[in-house]
C-alpha cells in the first residue's frame, strides 16, 4: 500500500469511528506590517505604520517624530511580521499599581479600576487615569481600549488640580489653582468656545505659554530689574502714576507697560495703574491680567491667542500675540520650539491631539 494510501485508510478509519480528527495547532501569526514610517512623510490621525517590527496608530497630525515617539503622538498595536501576539484575555497579570513607585517608560499596570496602563514617559507614580502624557491605556488581551478623552471637571475648567500641579511641579505657591478658577468669570469664553478637545487645547496652549514666560510659573515679576524704568510711556495722557519703575513684567505673561496696566485695570475693573503691585500680592487678580490679554489683545500678532485656538488657526499664532516680533519668522527658533514642547506635554497630559501650525 502506496504511502498517500495508507494516510487515507487512517484518515477513513478515524471518520467512520467517530474519533475527532487530531489536529496540530499552529501559533497566531502576528498582524501584517504596515507600511514602514519615514521621517520625511505627514501623518494624520488614524493612519498606520510599522518600525522595528510593530505596528503604529498615529493619535494626530506628526512629522518627523519616530515610533513610540516621546509625544504620546504613536500609539503602539502591538507586534507585526511574526512577531509575538499579546497573551488571550484572562491571563494578563501586571502588577498592581502603586502611587509612588517608579515606573520607567514601558512598565505595565493593573489600575484599581481593573484597566490596564503602559507608562508611556519615565514617572514617580503618578495616577494612570489623570496622566495621559505619562500613561497610555493599555489593551490587555480582550480588554477594549479606553482612549477617549477625561470628563470634564466637575469645578467648571477642563485642567483638574491634578493635572495642574503635573504641568507645574516646581511653582512659586503663590500661583493657586483655586486663583486661576476664581480668575474664570473674568472671561467666560475662555476655555469654554468649542468642542471639548478645543477647550482642552486653548487650555494647554495658554498654560503652555505662562509656562514658558515664567520659567514653570516660578517667577512672579520680571527678574531682569535694569529694564523696570523703560516701561513708562510718559506719551499716555495718564502718564505713570505710580512711578517711572512700576510698571515692569508681572504674573503669568508677565504684564508690563503703563499703557497695558491701565487697558487691564480698565477692563477687569481694578486699580492696576495707580496700585500695579496687585498683580503681585494677589493670586487671582494675576491670573486675571493674563486671561485678558489672553482674550483681548493681539500683541504683535494678526489675532488675540483665544482666536487662534478656537479657529484652528494654530498654537504658532498664539506665539505670534505674544512675542512674536522678537521669536517668530526665524527670529529666535529655540524659544519658539520651547513653548511648542511644551505645549506638545501639556495636551498629551490633557489627552488631546496638539492640531496644525505648531509654529509661527
Amino acid at each position: 500500500m502506496s504511502r498517500l494510501r495508507a494516510l487515507l485508510a487512517v484518515a477513513a478509519l478515524t471518520v467512520a469511528g467517530g474519533l475527532a480528527a487530531i489536529v496540530p495547532s499552529s501559533a497566531a501569526s502576528a498582524a501584517a506590517c504596515a507600511t514602514p514610517w519615514q521621517s520625511s512623510a505627514v501623518y494624520t490621525g488614524g493612519m498606520q505604520v510599522s518600525r522595528n517590527g510593530r505596528n503604529y496608530q498615529a493619535k494626530w497630525w506628526t512629522q518627523n517624530e519616530a515610533p513610540p515617539g516621546t509625544t504620546g503622538v504613536w500609539q503602539d498595536l502591538g507586534a507585526c511580521g511574526g512577531g509575538s501576539t499579546p497573551p488571550p484575555g484572562g491571563t494578563c497579570n501586571h502588577p498592581n499599581w502603586v502611587a509612588g513607585t517608579w515606573y520607567t517608560a514601558g512598565s505595565i499596570v493593573r489600575y484599581t479600576n481593573g484597566l490596564y496602563y503602559i507608562a508611556e514617559h519615565d514617572n514617580p507614580g503618578y495616577d494612570p487615569t489623570i496622566s495621559t502624557w505619562y500613561w497610555d491605556p493599555y489593551t490587555c488581551g480582550s480588554q477594549p481600549p479606553t482612549s477617549s478623552p477625561p470628563p470634564p471637571n466637575p469645578g467648571g475648567f477642563v485642567v483638574t488640580e491634578a493635572q495642574f500641579n503635573q504641568m507645574f511641579p516646581g511653582r512659586n505657591p503663590f500661583y493657586t489653582y483655586s486663583g486661576l478658577v476664581a480668575a474664570l468669570n473674568a472671561y467666560p469664553a475662555f476655555t469654554k468656545t468649542g468642542s471639548a478637545t478645543v477647550q482642552r487645547q486653548e487650555a494647554a496652549a495658554f498654560l503652555a505659554n505662562v509656562h514658558h514666560e515664567t520659567g514653570g510659573l516660578v517667577h512672579i515679576v520680571e527678574q531682569n530689574t535694569a529694564n523696570y524704568p523703560h516701561y513708562c510711556d510718559r506719551s499716555q495722557p495718564y502718564g505713570c502714576p505710580a512711578g517711572q519703575d512700576a510698571y515692569y513684567g508681572r504674573g503669568p505673561i508677565q504684564l508690563s507697560w503703563n499703557f497695558n496696566y491701565n487697558a487691564a485695570g480698565n477692563a477687569l475693573g481694578l486699580p492696576l495703574l495707580t496700585n500695579p503691585w496687585l498683580v503681585q500680592n494677589d493670586a487671582a487678580v494675576a491670573w486675571k491680567t493674563a486671561i485678558w490679554y489672553w482674550m483681548t489683545q493681539n500683541g504683535p500678532g494678526r489675532m488675540t491667542a483665544h482666536t487662534a485656538m478656537v479657529t484652528g488657526a494654530g498654537f504658532g499664532e498664539t506665539i505670534r500675540s505674544i512675542n512674536g516680533a522678537i521669536e517668530c519668522n526665524g527670529g529666535n527658533p529655540a524659544q519658539v520650539q520651547s513653548r511648542v514642547s511644551r505645549y506638545q506635554q501639556f495636551v498629551g497630559i490633557l489627552g488631546v491631539p496638539a492640531g496644525a501650525n505648531l509654529y509661527c
